[in-house]
């Protein structure tokens, strides 16, 4: 029976204490990371209703960046004011960033070592699956109608046959949206969001009728700090790079680069992955197709964010960059790729906490229930296209590893089925999908396939 009373209320450090277990074991993507804070901190803590859970996600949802660690950043700054909203965010990522370089380093010490080799020979088939489910989870939220359908189409035409930079597709489809809202605005009214159903668990410390924090009150003087830090934040270490390293650096050219990736990872990790393999593989050449793979592969089987193989991206990049080797000497590698895996984290990041301070306070006040405008919900089903060329991208580089000249690898092709269909028929979750494939991989390998 719900209870009638809340919880007492939750100081700072009982909530740091959470943050911080939850960004080691935020496993599962974005749907699977809503769901558990759903399931602790509305169900089972009660530090706020359910109601003022999805009006956070919604407001979430409709902002560039990965929903699940905005999210989190914007109840820990309900709670506990900006300090609460930074802690909650940092935490969600740091694991994620710590696992990473240690990760990235072993992949790139031991990489071609028969144990690290045959691990990744079975997780690399995986993800080609898990993309593919990516694609088909989201379009099946995503187009409801013929309309919708045309532009993932159009969008998939765009990337793989064409080439088209992701920034003009998503431009593409936000215009096609804005135009088609007003001309056919029941086309564009997409209903059902990945959040829980209406329920109630008890009376929470920050209930539905719990009248607004004073700090989260909007206030243009609050409004201009918080814009001026956040551009400060950015400016400073861009100028430091430039001034010191010059704008052709491969370090300042990441963090160029992923500021850019980071206000166009509209529909997450998933829909901004070509565009990274676009710059850090086809442009900028600081990867390998297959790298690009792998790095994927490591983003699925640590906590955070997936959208954190950027810090996969940046350590390979650095490690193996002329530049950065002439930066730190021979000797220091790994600092290298340390620093690259750190900065470009930071850039990715930070506008995240950014919109959060600074919409939550609109959003707070008014209390009104965010929709999807019609320019997101074209953006959206564009994603859809996107994310089914990437699976095609990695599709080709593991079936065929030498190129369509080469020899079909059977092997990584049955792996694939089995991946589908313990996603699509059985629904295993990403984390065992990978569990499974990884020791497969590594008797075949060891066996000489």
């Amino acid at each position: 029976m719900p209870q009638s009373t809340p919880p007492t209320a939750v100081s700072f450090w009982e909530a740091f204490r959470f943050w911080l277990k939850l960004g080691f074991i935020s496993f599962g993507g974005p749907a699977g990371q809503i769901a558990m804070m759903h399931q602790e901190l509305v169900e089972k803590r009660r530090w706020l209703s359910e109601g003022r859970f999805l009006h956070a996600l919604n407001f979430c949802m409709v902002l560039p960046g990965p929903e699940a660690q905005q999210l989190a950043t914007y109840i820990g700054w309900l709670m506990h004011r900006t300090w609460g909203g930074i802690v909650a965010g940092v935490l969600f990522v740091l694991p994620s960033l710590f696992i990473l370089i240690a990760l990235s380093w072993i992949y790139v010490a031991y990489g071609h070592t028969t144990l690290v080799a045959g691990l990744f020979f079975g997780i690399k088939p995986a993800v080609t699956a898990i993309v593919l489910h990516a694609a088909w989870r989201i379009g099946s939220r995503a187009l409801k109608n013929k309309l919708l359908w045309a532009i993932a189409g159009a969008a998939f035409v765009a990337i793989f046959a064409f080439g088209t930079p992701f920034p003009a597709i998503v431009l593409v489809a936000a215009l096609a949206g804005y135009i088609g809202g007003r001309f056919k605005p029941d086309w564009f009214k997409v209903g059902g969001q990945h959040g829980p159903s209406a329920k109630t668990w008890g009376a929470a410390i920050i209930d539905d009728a719990t009248p607004t924090p004073l700090h989260a009150l909007f206030r243009w003087s609050r409004l201009m700090t918080v814009a001026v830090i956040g551009a400060l934040l950015w400016a400073l270490p861009m100028a430091l790079l430039t001034t010191t390293l010059g704008w052709a650096h491969t370090l300042t050219q990441m963090g160029w680069f992923f500021t850019k990736a980071a206000l166009l990872t509209f529909g997450g990790a998933y829909a901004v992955l070509p565009y990274v393999y676009q710059g850090a593989v086809t442009h900028y050449g600081w990867l390998t197709p297959t790298q690009m793979i792998d790095g994927l592969a490591l983003g699925e089987t640590t906590p955070g964010p997936l959208i954190m193989v950027v810090a996969f991206v940046g350590f390979i990049g650095a490690y193996q960059t002329a530049q950065v080797q002439a930066l730190v000497g021979p000797d220091y590698l790994f600092l290298g790729g340390a620093l690259a895996a750190s900065l470009v984290t930071w850039f990715t990041f930070l506008p995240s906490f950014v919109f959060i301070l600074l919409g939550g306070p609109l959003v707070e006040t008014t209390h009104g229930k965010l929709k999807f405008t019609a320019p997101l919900t074209a953006i959206t089903a564009a994603v859809v296209g996107v994310i089914l060329s990437l699976a095609l991208f990695f599709a080709h580089h593991v079936l065929w590893p030498q190129g369509f000249a080469g020899s079909f690898d059977l092997v990584s092709a049955i792996i694939v089925l089995l991946a589908g269909l313990a996603l699509f028929r059985y629904q295993q979750s990403v984390m065992r999908v990978i569990a499974a494939a990884a020791p497969l991989g590594l008797l075949l390998k060891m066996g000489g396939v």
